[in-house]
């Protein structure tokens, strides 16, 4: 982790997305959701960027909300650059388990970032 973070802090402009799939113990639960650190104010609304192009072009009835982490988050909480981790879906869902399994449903989620970024970046958050 230590390495991992030293290349997120590296270089001063950058941003820093850690993509990963959400688990659960119960399977109704669905959907991408964002966590993002209080140290770089950045990280928010690079998160809120993300989200809302989730909402807007993958899961419309997404209603899960960005949330903070903690230390427990290391890379995010540690990070000098804004920092996001997307939790793309849950592989506890069986139906989205199985979307998240295809190439398909896998590109139109590396497009969904893509876009929260570009916005991002733009500033037309």
């Amino acid at each position: 982790m230590d390495n991992r973070l030293a290349v997120f802090n590296k270089y001063d402009n950058a941003l820093c997305l850690s993509i990963h799939q959400n688990q659960f113990t119960q399977p109704q639960y669905r959907g991408a959701q964002m966590f993002y650190s209080a140290t770089n104010p950045a990280s928010e609304a690079l998160a809120r960027s993300l989200q809302g192009s989730f909402r807007t072009l993958l899961q419309p009835d997404n209603d899960r909300e960005i949330k903070q982490c903690g230390k427990e988050l290391f890379l995010c909480y540690f990070s000098e650059n804004p920092t996001v981790m997307a939790e793309c879906g849950f592989l506890s869902n069986p139906d989205e388990a199985a979307m998240l399994n295809t190439d398909e449903y896998q590109t139109k989620i590396a497009l969904t970032l893509f876009s929260g970024i570009s916005s991002y970046i733009s500033g037309i958050d």
